[in-house]
Parts: C-alpha cells; structure tokens; sequence
C-alpha cells in the first residue's frame, strides 16, 4: 500500500508472429527536428495488416532530391517559388469618358450649318429680324395703314402739317403727324417703305442677272472679246454711281421703270467685275480642265460647273447693291429725279418736309428718314454677315 504499482504485464505476446501490417507511424523525416511530435508504439492491432489497399501514385510523403525540403507546418509537394522578375506595369483603370461614348452625328446640310453660323451674332440676328420687321410691315401695308395715301378724296388740307398726336377731320389720330398734302405720316411710311423695298429689291436683282452673265461669259471668252468687255465694265465702273444714275434719271424721266432702269445700269458693273474674277479663278482649276475633256459643250460646263462656284462671292455684293440701291433711289427722289411727288417714297417724304424744317415742322422729314437710316443700316449688316460667313478669307 505504500509504493507506486508495479508495471502491468504486456497482455499479448511477442509480435513476430503476426503476419504483415501498415506501418503505424511516418518516417521521422518528416517530423520536427527533435522528433517530439511522432506517435508512441502501443500494443495493438493495426488495421490492413493483410496486404496494402492501391493508392495513388505519388511519392508517399517522402521528400526527395528534387522537391524543396518543408516545415513541418507547410504541406509537401508545392511549387516552388517564382524566380525574381521585373513588377508588372500599374493596371490602368479604364474608365467610360463623354469622349469614348460614340455619339450618334447628324448629317449638317449647307443651310442648316449657314443658319447656325448666322444665329451666332446677335447682331446680325437682331438686323435680320428689323430688316423682316419691316418686310412685312410694308406687304401687310394696305391692311395695317390707316389712311390710304393715294386716296385724295380722303386727304383734307386742314390736316396737313399736323404735328405728331393730332387728331384729323376723319377721327383718328395721326401719331407721327402729318405731311404737306394732309397724309398721315404712319400711312405714308408704310407706303414708302413698300416702294424703296420694291425698287431695291428690284434693281438690286436685276444688276445680278445681268452682271452675273456679263462676267461668267467675259471670263469663259477670255482672250480679246473677254477683255473688251472688261474693259466697258472698267470705264463705267471710273464714274460715281449717283453721277451716272442722276444722269441717266435725268434722260429717261420720271417713274418706276425709268428709275429701275438707271439703278440697274448704275449698279451692275460692280457685279459684274466681282462675277468676272470668281469664274476666272474658277475656270483654271482641274475639274474644269476635265469637265472639258468630255463630250459636254462649253456653255454647259461654264452654267453648270463654273456659275455654281463663282455665285458665293457674287451674291455676297448683291445683297450689299440692294442697300445701295435704296439708298440711290431715295437719294434721286429727294433731288426731283426720281419718282413724282405722287409716290410716297422715304426720299419723296423727306424731300417734302425739307422745306419746312426751318419752320420748326421736323417730323415731315425726320420720320422718314430715321425709317430710311433704320432700313439701309440692317440690311447693310445682313450683307455683311453673309460675306463673312460666304468668303472663305473673313471667316472667323
């Protein structure tokens, strides 16, 4: 009772007997390097000790020559590690900009891209919606005037020379005054401004018909009916075109065609010079040189290849004739040159109340010319915006 117990016998006997049997522990290789964690032999029974189940094909655990000896806690059998390489290049983060989405275009006509352009100045805008202003006003003149000038059953000399605000004989009131014949100045105006548009617009298409023909086929000639023809253009172009309008006025007499006909022939020289230079420089390019090459006949090349190419430039000085031109015709007017006193044109207008100016009756005159101020100014700056936007050198 005193001591420890003695040491209990080993209940089997020698093993030696027994026949074949699966190791029970691994080889001490593969363990620590004191070899304190391998798995005591016990007295017992190891199962499979008849013969060894298949297993796969493998090294068994068992390091060899060529694999990397391992620690105990690392599994056997792994790659080895990389060789040192260069580091890879920084991944570049992609990301979706407004740029990389493809936008979906629209086919941009001529027209639709002149509008935008000419959208972009106000100031041309604004010129453009007066210069419409006006060409309304004066179609919609017979129904939006008050009194019909012509009409001189209505017209009463008590009401002439009435200052602005007055109220005539017919019961209305005249708010820019009257003129020297009783009219009612708004009415007159109106008038006026249909009939300087009218000669303008006239004159101003005429001259680039007829200059327009003149220098594409002076420029097709070429050679000495070419630049004879030039040359006539050059000698009128020598004098003022009020000088020869006045003069030409003064021959033909009074009246619309009279007057149109001395606005054409004053105004067409400079279309035809600039119409000239266009086809010229137009006529030395190669696709004429190949146009010509083909069956088609000289006119038909210079009116269907040339023509189209030279009228930018062209139409850009038309649409600065057409200022001109009303500026002429109230300018000849106003000197008795151009229409009769019965044609209440803005220089017919003023040339009646210039007379009267001194006696302190300005409306008669300043009216209708600050209208005439109004209507040459936008339409000179319609023109101008078009050269800008038509020739290739002035545009922004």
């Amino acid at each position: 009772m005193g001591g420890p117990a003695p040491p209990r016998p080993a209940p089997d006997r020698d093993p030696a007997g027994d026949g074949a049997r699966a190791r029970i522990r691994l080889d001490g290789r593969l363990r620590g390097r004191d070899r304190d964690d391998l798995f005591l032999a016990r007295p017992r029974q190891a199962d499979h000790r008849l013969d060894h189940l298949p297993r796969p094909a493998g090294d068994g655990g068992l390091p060899r020559a060529d694999l990397a000896p391992v620690h105990a806690d690392q599994p056997p059998g792994r790659p080895r590690l990389r060789r040192p390489r260069p580091a890879a290049a920084p991944r570049e983060e992609r990301r979706v900009t407004p740029e990389a989405v493809p936008q979906v275009t629209t086919h941009e006509t001529p027209l639709r891209r002149f509008a935008g352009e000419f959208r972009e100045n106000r100031v041309a805008l604004a010129a453009l919606a007066v210069v419409a202003g006006i060409v309304l006003l004066a179609v919609l003149a017979p129904l939006v005037a008050p009194q019909d000038p012509y009409d001189l059953a209505a017209l009463s000399l008590r009401d002439a020379r009435r200052p602005p605000g007055f109220v005539g004989s017919g019961g209305y009131t005249h708010w820019l005054g009257t003129d020297a014949q009783g009219r009612d100045l708004v009415s007159a105006m109106l008038y006026g401004l249909r009939i300087s548009l009218e000669m303008g617009l006239l004159a101003g298409g005429l001259a680039l018909a007829i200059g327009t023909a003149a220098g594409v086929t002076a420029a097709a000639l070429g050679g000495r009916i070419g630049g004879a023809m030039m040359r006539l253009v050059d000698l009128q172009l020598s004098f003022p075109a009020i000088l020869l309008a006045f003069v030409l006025s003064a021959v033909l007499g009074q009246g619309k065609l009279q007057l149109v006909a001395a606005l054409v022939a004053a105004q067409y020289a400079y279309v035809a010079r600039t119409a000239h230079g266009a086809a010229a420089a137009e006529r030395h390019k190669d696709y004429v040189a190949a146009a010509l090459s083909t069956p088609l006949s000289g006119a038909r090349v210079l009116w269907r290849h040339i023509l189209p190419n030279a009228l930018p430039p062209v139409i850009v000085v038309a649409s600065v004739q057409v200022a001109s031109a009303i500026s002429l015709e109230a300018t000849l007017s106003f000197l008795g040159v151009g229409l009769p006193p019965t044609e209440p044109s803005l220089g017919t207008l003023i040339a009646n109340g210039f007379q009267y100016m001194l006696s302190g009756r300005y409306w008669i005159s300043v009216f209708p010319g600050l209208a005439l101020v109004v209507l040459v100014t936008a339409v000179n700056i319609v023109g101008d915006q078009i050269r800008d936007q038509l020739n290739p050198r002035l545009r922004r």
